[in-house]
């Protein structure tokens, strides 16, 4: 189902997203009509919005819009936001200023999801900051990664520094608890809700730190909590009491009601 504007899509409307892929985008997953963050959702299409197209967005009307699209439909499911502008080019891409709202649903999987098995690859996405539509680089690490065995890609940087993986941010157990990586990544609201309800140190991980971790665990919107099992050559506890409880705080957060 695809919804522009608030009307069923016309695919003719949607050509400047195969043919120049440029906006950006915030996936929430909705639970009986309920998103966990969903104030922090609507502030990132406000402030992308900005960033990328220079234009203001109504965080109301992409709620009606999302509203609408879930439909009064009960269970989980996932919603994509997607911002962008038929009116730009690859040619102009300063042309425009009128962004659309296109607005997606798809199934969501029962939590928790299995573990992942992790290769770690160099990349930086470009502008980190902004949850953009440029996922090239993402998913052709994603790929590497599979073809060599695993699920997925972690990215580290020149300096052999941590960031993020390719759709998710990444998130460690040490001595003295959680940890997050010191590193220009994407702001993931699930990542915001856990530090808001857990305790937490952010400091700088590299590929040299990662044996004298205890755990590690990816997050976002569709995946909650997930366990790390291996990175590289090194396998990591997937049990570990800290990850149950993050797990546990996690879904304990109320959703915000659409």
């Amino acid at each position: 189902m695809a919804e522009l504007n608030g009307r069923p899509a016309d695919p003719d409307a949607l050509l400047t997203l195969a043919l120049t892929n440029y906006g950006h985008f915030t996936s929430m997953r909705v639970d009986d009509q309920r998103v966990r963050g969903l104030g922090l959702h609507l502030e990132r299409v406000v402030r992308d919005c900005k960033a990328v197209f220079g234009a203001e967005l109504d965080p109301e009307l992409v709620r009606r819009y999302v509203r609408q699209a879930a439909g009064g439909r009960g269970g989980s499911f996932v919603v994509r936001v997607t911002v962008f502008d038929p009116d730009i080019d690859m040619g102009h891409p300063a042309k425009g200023g009128t962004p659309h709202i296109l607005v997606t649903v798809r199934p969501a999987a029962s939590l928790p999801l299995p573990p992942l098995r992790v290769k770690t690859l160099g990349y930086e996405r470009d502008v980190p900051g902004v949850k953009h539509l440029g996922l090239f680089g993402s998913l052709h690490s994603r790929r590497t990664a599979q073809l060599d065995g695993y699920d997925d890609a972690l990215f580290v940087g020149p300096d052999d520094r941590i960031s993020e993986g390719g759709t998710w941010n990444v998130g460690f157990v040490g001595d003295d608890g959680v940890v997050w990586p010191e590193a220009d990544v994407l702001p993931g609201v699930t990542m915001a809700l856990l530090q808001r309800h857990a305790p937490y140190t952010t400091a700088p991980v590299t590929l040299a730190d990662v044996p004298h971790l205890h755990a590690a665990f990816a997050t976002n919107t569709s995946i909650g909590v997930r366990a790390i099992s291996r990175i590289d050559g090194t396998p990591m506890v997937t049990d570990h009491p800290l990850l149950a409880r993050l797990r546990a705080v996690y879904l304990a957060i109320p959703g915000e009601p659409l």
